[in-house]
């Protein structure tokens, strides 16, 4: 489960994490009432699910009520890769000299939390672990005895930042592996953490997913959870229809049976060239009707291109699986978005028989199936 950031800087907050002052507002004259009261200059932030929300036009550093007026304009009501700007924060802005990335997060492969920071803040830190690893200094952590303060030092030490700032960057991390912790989160991060050129600290952006499996003993989190998904018609969907659901920036369409199954798909598609659109887990013994709901949700994405289905029959049987996805496309004058399907294991040649080709393209394996699908969405962007 994904908190905003105005959630998430709650969070920290309340825990002694720095962050700048900030009020949330759903209007234009209440944007600018806040800017009035924190006072100039401040960021109008979109309070969106999606990265990259400043290239986007989703952040504006204003200088005055007239420009904070023109910018609340252009971001309340704006579609932001596919989701809708319905609030934004309105947050003093902070006169910084230098920008970190601070997180924890689970480092399955080491089969341990894991701390990290760079000073290679205030970008994609994603790219920036793919083309300059070495410029993330990581430190495990044993989950038994938590984070020891000297191993927050190290991970500081270790990515280079000021001795200056050191121990209340090493400070800031520690309280967010205890955020980790404590409220079962999967990822926690800060990126930028700012430094001022009076060598203070100062989360100017927060990020905080919890394990949804453990919402039942997070009730101040899940609480903010309901409120975090009224601003996203496919989040509501996904928690209406009891699906494992994630959006993405892409535009090829994934359904499958199993997590694992999906994040191959997944994998497959951006090998192959393509951007993913979604996680959406369907889960084992799918009826009819629980494909049915999938499709449409993957084709209410406005993002969506073309649509891949994965489906490897175990409890779930391919004949049923083909009988949704015909009652599903049957209900449409025309197919809103090119549907690939790949169907193997239980009942996967009944499923192929029933399958209507006239609604759907069929693949026998998973490559091909892909394939065909991101070309289709190549086709449309072209």
């Amino acid at each position: 489960m994904r908190l905003h950031e105005y959630q998430a800087k709650q969070v920290f907050a309340d825990a002694g994490v720095p962050t700048p002052a900030s009020q949330l507002a759903e209007t234009v004259d209440e944007a600018v009432d806040a800017a009035e009261e924190i006072g100039y200059p401040v960021a109008i932030k979109a309070q969106v699910h999606v990265g990259g929300r400043g290239k986007a036009g989703g952040i504006k550093l204003v200088e005055d009520a007239e420009e904070a007026r023109e910018a609340a304009e252009d971001i309340l009501g704006m579609d932001l890769k596919g989701y809708h700007v319905s609030t934004v924060l309105v947050e003093e802005a902070v006169d910084f000299v230098n920008e970190l990335y601070v997180g924890v997060t689970m480092d399955r492969g080491a089969g341990k939390p894991v701390a990290m920071v760079s000073t290679k803040g205030g970008v994609n830190i994603e790219e920036v672990a793919e083309e300059d690893p070495d410029a993330i200094a990581r430190e495990h952590v044993d989950p038994a005895f938590g984070m020891h303060p000297y191993q927050a030092r190290k991970v500081v030490y270790d990515a280079g930042v000021d001795r200056d700032v050191a121990n209340d960057v090493a400070s800031v991390l520690t309280t967010l592996y205890r955020l980790w912790d404590d409220r079962d989160g999967s990822d926690v991060e800060v990126n930028p953490l700012m430094i001022t050129s009076d060598d203070e600290v100062v989360a100017a952006d927060a990020v905080m997913n919890v394990d949804d499996d453990a919402l039942f003993r997070q009730p101040e989190i899940a609480g903010m959870g309901e409120e975090a998904a009224e601003g996203d018609e496919l989040e509501r969907k996904a928690d209406e229809y009891g699906f494992d659901y994630v959006r993405l920036d892409g535009n090829v369409g994934i359904i499958g049976n199993g997590a694992g199954l999906v994040m191959t798909t997944l994998d497959l598609v951006d090998h192959y060239g393509g951007s993913p659109a979604n996680f959406l887990d369907v889960g084992g013994g799918a009826k009819a009707q629980r494909i049915a709901n999938a499709l449409d949700m993957v084709f209410s994405d406005d993002n969506v291109d073309s649509v891949v289905f994965n489906i490897f029959g175990g409890i779930t049987r391919g004949d049923e699986v083909a009988n949704g996805i015909n009652q599903a496309l049957e209900q449409f004058d025309e197919i809103p978005k090119p549907v690939v399907v790949r169907l193997a294991g239980t009942n996967a040649e009944e499923g192929m028989e029933i399958l209507n080709e006239d609604l759907v393209t069929v693949e026998h394996t998973l490559e091909d199936a892909v394939q065909r699908a991101v070309e289709y969405a190549q086709e449309v962007e072209a």
